[in-house]
């Protein structure tokens, strides 16, 4: 039996660190595994399974300030920010996946991102169209986060990259991130399976 030894977990550092935002329903979680899979090598940071490492204690965001859950929401970004950085410099395309709509939200984690320049996705079908598509899916939201798209269109209007998502597949969504970016520009890319 071949010796197991320590291998370098570090080579080439991956060219970009994504971070998909957008109101509950607007499909942030489907689009961004989907994103990663595209690369070669790519890692789907889903911040809401950060939130529930903490096992007690735990507070979620909700609509009015509490300073707990906010400490927490701040807390998970900076947990998904390590893991992103850790991933970049192991050669692998991190996408963190986090509702982002506040600006001092994002202003953090474009501090807490080391390695490379964040780049945001901002998918923002009408409320309208989450609306219908939470009451569509088998997660049960406690409450009507619609309000949230107002907030993200106030706060964060000039930031990123905006994709209306409503009409498109999500590779379509993938296809048009790409294309925008110009990250990946096709290299890298795993074959899409219909």
């Amino acid at each position: 039996m071949k010796e197991f030894t320590i291998v370098p977990i570090d080579r080439e550092p991956a060219p970009a660190t994504f971070l998909i935002t957008g109101i509950p329903g607007s499909g942030k979680s489907t689009v961004a595994r989907a994103l990663a899979q595209r690369f070669e090598l790519g890692a789907h940071i889903e911040v809401d399974r950060l939130q529930e490492f903490i096992v007690s204690g735990g507070r979620w965001p909700g609509p009015e300030p509490e300073e707990e859950a906010d400490r927490q929401l701040f807390l998970r970004a900076r947990n998904a920010a390590l893991l992103a950085d850790s991933y970049v410099d192991a050669g692998v395309v991190p996408v963190i996946d986090d509702v982002v709509v506040l600006r001092p939200h994002l202003d953090f984690y474009r501090k807490a991102v080391s390695r490379t320049p964040l780049t945001l996705i901002v998918l923002a079908p009408a409320p309208e169209v989450t609306t219908r598509r939470n009451r569509e899916r088998d997660k049960t939201l406690v409450e009507d986060w619609s309000f949230l798209d107002e907030a993200m269109r106030g706060q964060i209007p000039d930031e990123g990259v905006w994709i209306d998502n409503a009409e498109l597949t999500v590779d379509q969504t993938v296809d048009e991130i790409l294309r925008i970016t110009g990250i990946g520009g096709g290299k890298g890319r795993v074959p899409t399976t219909t």
